[in-house]
């Protein structure tokens, strides 16, 4: 899921892990079916989608176009499932290991600015959201 953003930072345990002055924050959630291909394809969709408006105010420009970055947050609860019962199930979401990996080549792939929370730790994050502009990004494996 990408959000439009003024400014964005994480953190962990009150230190500062990534930061971004204008750009996109990705929540990043990885599946069991995920594979590095999807990783390349959602990096390349994240820096050339077009949500920035250009001099007449249409979402024309991409992050890359505009010299933005991208905060980028790792997020299984993206998979949870809450159709049955009260608490979501999170079955569905990769395994640690894989979806670090596959988190880390997300991030390796594009080709902005990069500012990146901590695979798998508790984040606070902070962010001055503009428009609202949310995207949901979905290569459509899982």
């Amino acid at each position: 899921m990408l959000q439009r953003v003024r400014s964005a930072a994480v953190s962990v345990d009150g230190a500062v892990t990534g930061r971004i002055d204008h750009g996109l924050m990705a929540l990043v959630g990885v599946g069991q079916r995920s594979t590095a291909a999807d990783a390349e394809w959602l990096a390349a969709k994240t820096q050339d989608l077009r949500v920035f408006p250009d001099e007449d105010g249409r979402m024309n420009r991409s992050v890359r176009d505009v010299g933005g970055g991208v905060l980028a947050i790792s997020q299984f609860t993206l998979y949870g499932d809450a159709r049955k019962g009260r608490r979501p199930s999170f079955v569905a979401a990769a395994a640690p290991d894989r979806g670090e990996a596959l988190y880390e080549a997300y991030c390796d792939a594009l080709e902005v600015p990069v500012g990146r929370g901590v695979f798998g730790a508790d984040m606070a994050i902070d962010m001055v959201c503009d428009g609202p502009v949310t995207i949901l990004l979905d290569h459509g494996e899982d």
